[in-house]
């Protein structure tokens, strides 16, 4: 068949080569060219080996990669329709790029959605709604142990590293946070000199890595980070456990990508693989967790201190709130990342299938607090697709004080979801450290943005609030968050969940929940098999 092939191939160049002869002139050349060029490609395909399509349709079988090429782009802008893009639709993407630009953004002719679709939700507004408050409520982070509290905004930027996101995108999510007066979330790879050039408040993430504040050997360097944390713009300390997109396991940035750069903000070997292991070295059990906890507020002249997790296991939680009964302290926070998150690289696996979605998780969280008595003493943040106003008063109705959004955040500084953040070839400048690619992000223009984002969707949820006749986050009930089952019936979250009492895990557990608070064991994180909940 190959030698059909190049026979063939030899007969159909020799007319095409006559036949550009006869045209003469400039044209002839380039014909020739062309023709040669092909029959070359032709030549080159029937006799590699890699790939099975080319080598039985030369040429012809470059069109399947031009197609799988650009099918994310066909999907994107002409294939899916507003409202079932993922992970973020169009509606959700086009809300958050108009109202970076101060745009209005209403959408005329009534909604696409399917609003009897079983998993469709939506809030109960009141007959008698309220005019929103002039000022927009923040939330005091800090427990009885803390000696600098911090007024949090209901919507914050949630951790994203230096090194993941380039030089430029961290100045202008930075300098968006000074101009709105929100919190900016470092993520975990070092406190860098872009989180700090413009002032903006900052949340010091820890991760396993230790990254800005550990020993030659990779561990915790307390006298750096004490050092570093007494910082004014640093207003809390956080340690993160575990991240929605990859939960139980650390991160791997390459040796290539291991700049000189990288290499002095992580205090790591510049060209050498960087790791962040799977499990922290300060500590083991629960008890020694809120111990750090502790220690870390202390180091940090009293600032809020807390942890981040994508819960995994109810017996885990529950072992936690036994340790922070038993030290007699607790986190000022603990910020709760679903399954959903994911502005981090991670395998297929992980992200699809490892990891308690955001809804469940919060509610444990804020229930096993509840549960211990423990829930005025540590604020909760939730993090995982926050986007719009509405996702912000769901959350709040779900447990949680405070929202932080990572993606919105970055499409807010120009993300375009090109799903390329892994690959260092982000087309805006948002995910990577490609200089000339981080220069086309303008920073001065993309902090308004970020600025007008947060504000716009704050004072939305605000007056969505307002339209369920709440002024403030405490007024807001479960009863007010329904759930379409099917068809014909919808529940709210006060009849679909359980939600327990201030102390009724310590007096008296209710079954569905005693089995875990039993196999909680403060001096170990040991899931509970025997138990369908753990």
């Amino acid at each position: 068949m190959l030698k059909f092939f190049i026979v063939g191939a030899l007969g159909v160049t020799a007319a095409i080569v006559a036949l550009a002869a006869s045209l003469g002139g400039p044209a002839w050349w380039v014909l020739l060219v062309l023709v040669l060029g092909l029959f070359g490609l032709a030549v080159w395909d029937a006799f590699q080996r890699k790939h099975s399509i080319l080598r039985n349709y030369p040429v012809l079988g470059h069109l399947r990669f031009l197609m799988e090429d650009i099918r994310p782009e066909l999907q994107q802008y002409f294939i899916e329709r507003n409202y079932d893009g993922r992970p973020y639709d169009r509606d959700i993407r086009s809300l958050i790029y108009e109202r970076a630009k101060d745009i209005a953004g209403e959408q005329a002719f009534g909604t696409e959605r399917d609003v009897y679709e079983p998993g469709y939700e939506y809030l109960v507004h009141s007959t008698a709604p309220l005019d929103p408050p002039k000022d927009l409520p923040r939330v005091l982070v800090g427990g009885p142990d803390c000696a600098k509290p911090y007024p949090m905004a209901l919507l914050n930027v949630s951790a994203m590293s230096f090194g993941a996101l380039s030089a430029n995108a961290i100045r202008a999510l930075n300098r968006g946070a000074a101009l709105g007066g929100f919190a900016h979330d470092t993520g975990e790879g070092g406190l860098s000199p872009y989180h700090q050039e413009h002032g903006g408040d900052l949340v010091w993430e820890i991760g396993s890595g230790y990254f800005s504040t550990r020993t030659k050997d990779g561990d915790f360097d307390r006298g750096e980070f004490a050092s570093k944390a007494s910082s004014d713009q640093v207003k809390m300390v956080s340690l993160k456990l575990s991240q929605g997109a990859k939960p139980g396991i650390g991160g791997v940035l390459p040796a290539a990508k291991v700049s000189a750069e990288i290499a002095r903000i992580r205090e790591v070997p510049q060209g050498e693989k960087c790791v962040s292991p799977s499990a922290h070295k300060v500590f083991r059990t629960p008890v020694e967790l809120i111990e750090f906890i502790a220690e870390m507020r202390d180091l940090s002249g009293g600032k809020p201190a807390g942890f981040k997790l994508c819960v995994g296991s109810r017996v885990d939680v529950l072992a936690m709130c036994k340790a922070m009964i038993e030290v007699g302290t607790t986190p000022d926070f603990i910020i709760v990342d679903g399954a959903e998150g994911g502005t981090a690289a991670a395998p297929l696996e992980y992200e699809d299938h490892m990891g308690m979605p955001l809804t469940e998780g919060l509610m444990l969280v804020h229930n096993a607090l509840v549960g211990a008595g423990l829930r005025d003493r540590v604020r909760i943040g939730a993090s995982g697709k926050v986007a719009a106003g509405n996702d912000i008063v769901k959350r709040l109705i779900q447990g949680a004080d405070y929202t932080n959004s990572a993606r919105a955040m970055m499409m807010a500084v120009g993300c375009i979801q090109a799903q390329l953040c892994h690959t260092d070839k982000c087309p805006v400048g948002v995910a990577t450290q490609d200089p000339r690619r981080g220069h086309a992000l303008d920073v001065e223009d993309k902090s308004q943005r970020v600025m007008h984002y947060q504000q716009g969707t704050v004072e939305e949820a605000v007056k969505m609030m307002a339209s369920m006749g709440a002024h403030d986050p405490r007024q807001l009930s479960p009863t007010q968050l329904r759930k379409v089952i099917n068809p014909w019936e919808t529940r709210s979250y006060a009849e679909l969940f359980e939600w327990l009492a201030p102390g009724q895990l310590v007096a008296e557990p209710p079954q569905s929940w005693a089995a875990d608070w039993a196999a909680a064991d403060p001096s170990a994180f040991r899931p509970s098999l025997s138990s369908p909940r753990s």
